[in-house]
């Protein structure tokens, strides 16, 4: 059994209730929710895999529209005791999930603002998120293996909130048929 995970409803309005070989698990926004209910769940139950989909903003102008694997994730929201902006005092620095250079920073706030997208940026954040780390870091300490697919909503500038709420159905639709094309359900 793989478990299907989103933050939030919204994100899976393209799903059925009942997918064959899934098992489904909507957390709530943020990294507390997030780890919480995904804790939770796998406290509760067995999984081979987790499959984790939902929006995500484009901070990286090169980062095209539709849905993304992650490859790996950081929190840009954290400072060390160093003040060194992304490293979290006692959490890894960064959560690998694969090959590749699709890179999802994660924080608790909406990022709507130009001179936040280049502090994400300089961080080598392309997307950006508020689940992903959680989520990530969750799974490791299960040992469960999980894939994160982001489809981008917004380009995270002026107004992104506004593009999200209208984006969101579409987003959906993409991952639904990115889990029919490679799930074949």
């Amino acid at each position: 059994m793989k478990l299907l995970v989103a933050a939030l409803d919204s994100e899976l309005v393209a799903f059925p209730e009942d997918l064959p070989g899934f098992e489904r698990l909507v957390t709530g926004p943020g990294k507390l929710k997030a780890t919480f209910a995904l804790t939770r769940a796998l406290d509760a139950g067995t999984y081979d895999e987790i499959l984790v989909l939902g929006t995500a903003g484009a901070l990286d102008e090169s980062v095209a529209s539709g849905v993304h694997e992650i490859n790996w994730t950081f929190q840009h929201d954290v400072i060390n005791e160093e003040g060194v902006r992304g490293e979290h005092v006692s959490m890894p620095q960064r959560m690998d999930l694969g090959d590749g250079d699709m890179v999802i920073a994660t924080g608790d706030s909406f990022i709507d603002d130009a001179d936040a997208v280049q502090l994400i940026l300089a961080l080598g954040g392309r997307l950006v998120d508020m689940e992903s780390y959680a989520y990530a870091w969750v799974a490791a300490q299960f040992g469960v293996p999980i894939r994160i697919w982001k489809a981008v909503s917004d380009r995270a500038q002026d107004d992104a909130n506004t593009t999200w709420t209208e984006a969101v159905t579409a987003c959906s639709h993409q991952l639904r048929e990115r889990l029919r094309d490679e799930y074949g359900i």
